[in-house]
């Protein structure tokens, strides 16, 4: 009995000295934050999602990859889902870029047809040691109304880790993969902007 409560007691005792979580969001390209005037456009609807992800990603927790070795860090975590916030962000961004409020999220509640929309499967999102993050992904613009792929491309964007003493490596971690979330935003909006406006009515 007296075995069992020393053990009781050390597995509490090692609980309370374990470190506490820390959570991280991703973050829009800096323009977002600085624009002050409301968006004007609004020359076609768009709808972004779903996406795709494989199982080693779609995870709470940041992940960082040495060669075949994942490094799934316990206590530094998303704020929320990863599939939520990437696609919060990707919006975000495009909304700038496009100068379009109407950009829509899914899954949505609203009810409102789209001129075009794009889907994409994330085969890479992840910090490569303490050197860079890397994104690839493959992805879609699709014509709703035609039912038929319009572009489909697969690309890749890796930004180097920004050393520096402000904030920790996680910190940098998600900074990086914000940026190339926002360099991928600026390949989407450009495809984006070479299609027509529809004439169907919304």
């Amino acid at each position: 009995m007296v075995s069992l409560m020393v053990l009781a007691w050390a597995g509490l005792a090692g609980c309370a000295s374990s470190p506490s979580a820390q959570f991280y969001t991703l973050v829009p390209i800096a323009e977002v934050e600085t624009r002050s005037d409301p968006l004007a456009g609004d020359r076609l609807s768009i709808g972004l999602g779903p996406l795709a992800w494989p199982l080693f990603l779609d995870r709470p927790q940041l992940v960082r990859r040495d060669g075949v070795r994942l490094r799934i860090d316990e206590f530094h975590r998303w704020g929320g889902s990863l599939n939520d916030d990437f696609l919060r962000v990707w919006g975000e961004n495009l909304a700038y870029l496009l100068d379009n409020s109407r950009i829509l999220v899914y899954p949505t509640e609203i009810r409102s047809p789209v001129d075009y929309r794009v889907l994409a499967e994330i085969l890479t999102f992840e910090g490569r040691g303490d050197q860079e993050v890397v994104l690839k992904v493959r992805w879609v613009v699709t014509d709703p109304y035609l039912e038929r792929a319009l572009v489909i491309r697969e690309t890749s964007y890796r930004r180097p880790l920004t050393m520096t003493g402000e904030v920790d490596d996680e910190a940098r971690l998600v900074i990086g993969l914000s940026e190339v979330l926002g360099d991928f935003s600026r390949d989407v909006a450009a495809a984006l902007r070479r299609l027509p406006a529809r004439s169907v009515p919304h």
